[in-house]
């Protein structure tokens, strides 16, 4: 008595192994043995075992009680540290952070991560929006991805240089461009 029933869990979340008790009609001290059989799936978190239990009492008579796990990994990976949107002046853009961005997973310990970045043009001649987007995805093709959008603009008036001063000249003294 005491065999689990089947079940599918996820990666994190495989139950501890049952300790079934046995009873013979003759025999008071039943022997039971464990055996346990790992079958891969399409990934490194995702297999079946099967746990088998077997009884066997002093004469040699058996019993056999069989749970099956079918273990899986359906949830993806956390992202941590993505910056916040920002707008900066033209030719002031931050600079991509590097080691802030992090990824956890429920099952696998070296989530990969991947960073792109695209630049569009914004509203004017010097202004873009640029996305950047990193993705994380554990070892059973689960992912999420964040977006950090960056806009410039141009708010700064140009300066001019070299204007000559204010002056006061005769009709033909007229100073030319």
């Amino acid at each position: 008595a005491g065999v689990p029933a089947s079940v599918t869990v996820e990666c994190d979340a495989v139950p501890a192994k049952a300790t079934p008790s046995a009873t013979d009609n003759c025999d008071t001290n039943v022997d039971i043995t464990y055996n346990e059989v790992r079958a891969n799936g399409n990934c490194p978190d995702a297999y079946t075992l099967t746990r088998t239990w077997t009884a066997t009492d002093d004469c040699g008579n058996k019993a056999t009680g069989s749970q099956l796990i079918t273990v899986r990994d359906t949830k993806a990976p956390v992202l941590a540290g993505v910056p916040a949107d920002a707008t900066a002046n033209c030719g002031q853009v931050p600079t991509v952070p590097t080691g802030v961005v992090t990824a956890t997973d429920n099952c696998d310990t070296s989530v990969s991560i991947t960073f792109n970045e695209t630049t569009t043009n914004g509203n004017c001649a010097s202004s873009v929006v640029i996305k950047r987007t990193w993705t994380a995805t554990d070892n059973c093709g689960n992912s999420t991805s964040k977006t950090q959008t960056i806009s410039t603009s141009d708010n700064t008036n140009p300066v001019l240089a070299g204007v000559p001063a204010s002056v006061t000249v005769e009709c033909d003294a007229v100073p030319a461009k």
